[in-house]
């Protein structure tokens, strides 16, 4: 029984006694906090490193942020195939096949983390030096950059594994471990900085260590939950079977998630770009650049939130034969994308000057981080929108239209916009790429949805 109960799904997408906004709601609440804890996480080591050491330890983190933000996507994006299975199964009921993707996963993610890491070891300065960044910081950069990379194997299951029990329509149980990792960070970070209880002063390392130890003790927890539970997603020794992982199975995913995953590689990669072109401007824009980001990703984070809402139910509708609901998915998905979106942009245009702020004490700095926010927030709209029809695209395997659509507004059109308009505008134009793109995305998506996807027939995947 308490197997059975385990599996029971937190949230019944087929209930007929309630609109699909509203169960999508249920569902969206303790994953947008989760995405907003996550932000919050970082947000609060950018606020102790800027406070407690300095614009250059800013600096120093924000210039490797494209690079572990281009990992952490693609990481993303090959889960995002396990999702869109394990989705499928679990709206057909099939508990044994969910469990299977979940160890083929967990086990290429080990050995992903593993490599990537010792790679990141090795060529750490070189790609640094690639990125152009400024000399001043260039030596902290690069010994928080080396222990990032050393935490790999214990980070990207931890993701990975939050993605299985998301698939399956459990948002709660991923939530209450991140709360806790999170409190540890706000333990853990200012600790190594100040060396609390006799440890050494660690400098820029110390978000980075606490980043190690709160995530691990946190994904610890986890899996003894799970297993106390015995939950369906529980690690045991058939879990640790399914590691040894079946080629086919894991060709299903990486089929669905190696397309997803170029795509924000190509996204992480523009990043990088924007970061090249933002370093020509000197370490204070570079901090700049970091300030942004954090406000953005409150932003950014939830509409993706409701992408991968849209993605998993409509994976479940499926899964379950019951396509009649997919109409129903979209528009509740899009309606609360603006919703939440619209809301939390309208708090960060009243409130922009005191939250960048908490990043920055400069005043030079911190009127380039302003501009910069005013130029792109609002748009932060379109990509949510776009997020959705591509996310409730994906859920039926599809995903090479919606990758072609945002390398193509990525490469074709940011980078390029970027460039053009900063000749022009200065630092400001390089900002004025990412609303441009946005909008070009969105129309290509809906057009491909509109159009084509509407029209075909889908199948639950193999």
């Amino acid at each position: 029984m308490v197997a059975q109960a385990a599996r029971r799904p937190n949230i019944n997408i087929f209930d007929e006694s309630r609109p699909m906004w509203q169960i999508m709601l249920m569902f969206l609440i303790p994953l947008m906090i989760s995405n907003i804890l996550q932000s919050a996480s970082q947000t609060f080591t950018y606020v102790f490193l800027g406070r407690m050491i300095g614009v250059s330890a800013l600096a120093a983190v924000s210039a490797v942020f494209p690079v572990i933000f281009l990992l952490f996507s693609f990481l993303i994006g090959i889960a995002s195939g396990s999702t869109v299975l394990i989705g499928q199964a679990y709206g057909a009921g099939d508990h044994h096949r969910v469990k299977k993707v979940a160890g083929t996963v967990l086990g290429a993610t080990v050995l992903f983390a593993i490599i990537v890491g010792l790679i990141g070891l090795v060529f750490a300065p070189m790609m640094l030096a690639a990125l152009g960044t400024p000399a001043s910081i260039l030596p902290q950069a690069d010994a928080y950059t080396r222990v990032i990379f050393i935490t790999f194997p214990v980070i990207f299951p931890y993701i990975s594994y939050t993605t299985f029990l998301r698939g399956t329509g459990d948002a709660q149980t991923p939530l209450w471990f991140l709360i806790l990792s999170t409190l540890l960070s706000l333990f853990f970070t200012p600790m190594f900085i100040a060396g609390w209880f006799g440890l050494p002063h660690c400098g820029v390392l110390s978000a980075a260590y606490a980043g190690l130890l709160s995530n691990g003790i946190s994904f610890a927890a986890l899996l003894i939950y799970l297993r106390t539970r015995d939950h369906a997603l529980k690690f045991d020794a058939e879990m640790a079977r399914d590691m040894i992982f079946d080629p086919k199975l894991l060709w299903l995913v990486l089929r669905i998630g190696i397309p997803t995953g170029i795509g924000t590689i190509m996204v992480s990669l523009a990043e990088i770009a924007v970061i090249s072109f933002v370093n020509r401007y000197g370490a204070s824009a570079t901090a700049a650049y970091g300030a942004v980001n954090q406000v953005v990703s409150y932003v950014q984070f939830p509409a993706i939130s409701v992408s991968i809402a849209a993605s998993i139910f409509g994976a479940q509708c499926i899964g379950a034969r019951r396509e009649d609901k997919l109409g129903s998915v979209v528009r509740s998905a899009v309606g609360l994308s603006y919703a939440v979106g619209g809301t939390l942009i309208l708090i960060c245009y009243l409130f922009s000057t005191q939250t960048l702020g908490w990043f920055i004490t400069d005043a030079h700095t911190l009127g380039i981080a302003h501009e910069l926010l005013m130029i792109t927030l609002w748009s932060y709209l379109l990509f949510g929108n776009s997020a959705v029809i591509s996310g409730v695209v994906r859920s039926s395997g599809d995903v090479i239209w919606p990758m072609i659509n945002g390398i193509v507004a990525i490469w074709g059109v940011e980078v390029p916009a970027a460039f053009i308009l900063m000749n022009h505008f200065g630092l400001p134009g390089v900002w004025m790429g990412y609303p441009i793109s946005y909008a070009f995305v969105l129309s290509a998506q809906f057009c491909y949805y509109e159009f084509f996807w509407k029209r075909k027939t889908h199948e639950r995947l193999a």
